[in-house]
């Protein structure tokens, strides 16, 4: 086998070997074959598919000669003339004979995966069954029909000595590696999707400073209206000066006032362009990573009809939406659990053609797999028309296995005992086989959606079929998600994992067994704090409404009860750092339109974190604090980059009954005490960012905290630190140094008193 051309990587075919090309023609061409053998298969006159098929031979011919491959060039061949005696009415592609014709598929496909060096050895050690699938092509217009398929299972009688039903080879070699292009464009793919998600986000930063130069604006205006109303008010005086002046001044805000709706409006139409622009980037580049579904299902027709015709059957697989696109990822996942599904249906659900002739069907037993976007979701359907699930035979399992007593059992709803289905080692045949089941049930398959994101649901009618519902997110590189703050943070959950979002009041919650619900629909639904779960401390639940998540399903199903719910974003995934191993509930993160971090819960890893502290009996109950209460008590902010002093200065006022919270620094403390209602600061001078008397500076001079009493308490007694705190408006100087627990306890209440009001 010869080999031509280079592999610089230029982005033509130049880079690719002559066995590079022949590959990408085999495996193209071949399935046009199998495609189109199916089809022959049922359709028995299909004129289109016999032509395609000539073509795709002859094609398959012309290459295998170039690179060196007689073998397969001996197989298209004999290939060729059975399509052409079919296409002149001399030949009828029946089962047996698409049997033969599908071997040689195989063996095509087979010879065209071996590397240049294993090509000897791998034909010798399958000469017998190459020549007995060559032997089989050219006798096969001599093999007898009709085939009758047996009832029990096992592969069918085939007349023809040598004929296989479907030839089984010897391993080869693994494929050879993927072309550089193609690993190119996959490594370049997910920096070229973070670029275009910063863009995004940038474009999106730039509301802010729009709201800001509104804000400007509202400014200025006031500011003109005080012009105009002192130009009038000296357009009254005698002073000739001043009135000149004062119009000067009046006539010299008429451009300035233009000046800024003109920019604002040339802002805000950059903005629209720009969000525009990075969000066609952005679809682009996940365009780039879609896949038709045909691409992940191709293979499943022939894998069908050959496990069928195995086991007695005679099964078709009808494929609707191939076109429909789906991330390259999300369908490299699904393609085990719908094989999964698919093998299932064949070996539990479909009959032999006596029995179902004798029930009344259509000797053919038809699969049907469809795949279509639905609410920006992709939906997949599997529906047979096959037996069925006996629900009963799943509700005395149940009892049998003791997972439930025969009355909760009895009430057990259809949806409910189908979900029994998912549980490990849950199967409903008897004798396992190799085919399907293998004692495993659907749990694989649940398991597999599951970790994609995505929600499996089935349904069935005794007697009429099975119906399998898959919903995937389109892409994993975008997640459609609501975001919502926990203890101040932002945290997403994906939205096809999200039932439903509402309001709870407080007088709807009751307790049960120390556990809190409310009633939805009848149901008793469980509270249960995210901040808990996460391990970030109590929710305060004191508003008269909590917001609530509701995820999970049947009796794994809970309403997280968060702070405040922001709302629906696409967020752009970003995979944690491997440093960080697998965290628990947190399966990965991204940055919100405004640029700021958000972590993305893990659902599935969510509900077993909440099951393993019911089981402990670890569930809080939701705290009310009571604000009435608190309003009682003087809170007082403690601002120190040392945590020993910090804690210390914050142990003692506890003990004397202050409300208190803490700043690390200069900044911290001055975005704290302008978001609370405090009454006493008490802060050090040496903190980085932000010394205390400029914490002190700022206060005194906000129009809405310069009364706020303020206290330093330094380390060092330097008559200049003293000087310059209390010239910056510093209502009590202490030194750490001279201070014992009673002198900084007397000061506070020099200052503001007693704790309570």
């Amino acid at each position: 086998m010869s080999q031509g051309g280079d592999n610089t990587g230029n982005g033509d075919l130049s880079q690719f070997s002559m066995l590079d090309l022949f590959r990408m023609e085999a495996d193209s061409q071949t399935q046009i074959l199998t495609d189109g053998l199916l089809a022959m298969e049922r359709l028995k006159d299909d004129a289109g598919a016999i032509e395609s098929m000539m073509r795709a031979a002859h094609s398959i011919k012309g290459a295998a000669s170039i690179v060196g491959l007689e073998v397969v060039v001996q197989l298209a061949h004999g290939m060729e003339d059975a399509f052409i005696a079919a296409q002149h009415g001399k030949l009828a592609l029946s089962p047996n004979r698409v049997d033969v014709l599908l071997a040689g598929v195989d063996l095509i496909l087979q010879l065209s995966r071996l590397q240049d060096s294993g090509v000897d050895a791998w034909l010798g050690a399958n000469a017998a069954l190459i020549k007995q699938t060559l032997d089989a092509i050219a006798t096969i217009a001599f093999l007898p029909e009709p085939v009758n398929l047996r009832a029990e299972a096992g592969p069918p009688p085939l007349a023809a000595p040598g004929a296989p039903a479907a030839a089984v080879v010897e391993e080869a070699p693994a494929a050879a590696p993927r072309a550089p292009a193609v690993l190119k464009t996959a490594q370049n793919f997910d920096r070229l999707l973070s670029l275009s998600s910063e863009s995004r986000i940038n474009a999106h930063q730039m509301h802010p400073f729009i709201q800001d130069m509104q804000r400007f604006k509202r400014n200025q205006s006031s500011l003109f209206a005080l012009v105009e109303q002192l130009h009038e008010a000296i357009a009254n005086s005698s002073d000739a000066a001043l009135k000149e002046k004062s119009l000067l001044a009046l006539q010299k805000t008429h451009p300035l006032k233009q000046f800024v709706l003109e920019h604002i409006a040339d802002i805000e139409a950059y903005e629209r362009r720009l969000l525009a622009v990075s969000q066609s980037m952005v679809d682009e580049v996940l365009t780039l990573r879609m896949r038709p579904f045909r691409d992940g299902v191709q293979a499943f027709p022939r894998m069908v009809r050959d496990l069928a015709r195995n086991m007695g059957k005679d099964v078709q697989l009808l494929i609707i939406g191939e076109d429909t696109l789906v991330d390259r990822d999300i369908l490299a996942k699904i393609e085990s659990p719908l094989n999964h599904m698919l093998r299932n249906a064949v070996d539990h659900g479909m009959d032999t053609p006596d029995y179902r002739a004798a029930a009344g069907k259509p000797a053919v037993g038809t699969i049907v797999l469809e795949a279509k976007h639905r609410a920006g979701m992709l939906s997949i359907e599997i529906s047979d028309d096959g037996r069925g699930v006996d629900l009963e035979k799943i509700r005395t399992m149940v009892v049998e296995r003791k997972m439930a007593g025969p009355q909760m059992a009895a009430s057990l709803s259809p949806a409910e005992l189908l979900e029994f289905l998912f549980l490990p080692a849950f199967s409903l045949k008897e004798n396992t086989t190799e085919i399907s089941g293998r004692g495993v049930g659907l749990d694989i398959v649940h398991e597999t959606i599951r970790s994609q994101n995505g929600t499996v649901r089935i349904e069935s009618e005794l007697g009429a079929g099975f119906r399998t519902y898959i919903t995937l997110p389109l892409t994993q590189s975008i997640v459609r998600a609501l975001v919502v703050d926990v203890k101040g943070e932002a945290y997403a959950v994906p939205i096809v994992q999200v039932e439903r979002v509402l309001k709870v009041p407080q007088a709807a919650i009751h307790t049960l067994e120390s556990k809190q619900f409310f009633d939805l629909g009848g149901e008793h639904l469980g509270l249960v704090s995210v901040a808990q779960v996460l391990e970030l401390g109590d929710t305060d639940a004191s508003s008269e409404e909590l917001a609530v998540v509701v995820i999970g399903s049947g009796a794994r199903r809970y309403a997280l009860v968060v702070e405040a719910i922001r709302g629906e974003q696409s967020l752009a995934v970003q995979a944690l750092d491997p440093i960080f191993g697998k965290m628990r509930d947190i399966s990965a993160a991204a940055l919100l339109d405004d640029g700021e971090p958000v972590l993305i819960l893990d659902v599935p890893d969510l509900l077993l974190s909440i099951d393993k502290l019911l089981h402990e009996g670890g569930l809080h109950q939701l705290a009310k604090s009571d604000q009435a209460e608190r309003r009682k008590t003087k809170r007082i902010l403690v601002v120190d980059d040392s945590l020993t002093v910090r804690e210390m200065e914050r142990k003692l006022l506890l003990g004397r009954g202050f409300l208190v919270d803490i700043a690390i620094d200069g900044i911290d403390g001055w975005n704290v005490v302008r978001s609370g209602d405090y009454d006493l600061v008490i802060t050090d001078v040496d903190m980085p960012r932000m010394d205390g008397i400029e914490l002190v500076t700022l206060i005194k001079k906000d129009i809405h905290l310069h009364k706020l009493p303020v206290m330093i308490v330094s380390y060092k007694d330097r008559p200049e630190d003293r000087a310059r705190g209390l010239s910056a408006g510093a209502d009590y100087y202490l030194t750490k140094g001279s201070f014992h627990d009673e002198t900084l306890l007397d000061a506070v209440n020099d200052l503001i008193g007693d704790a309570r009001r």
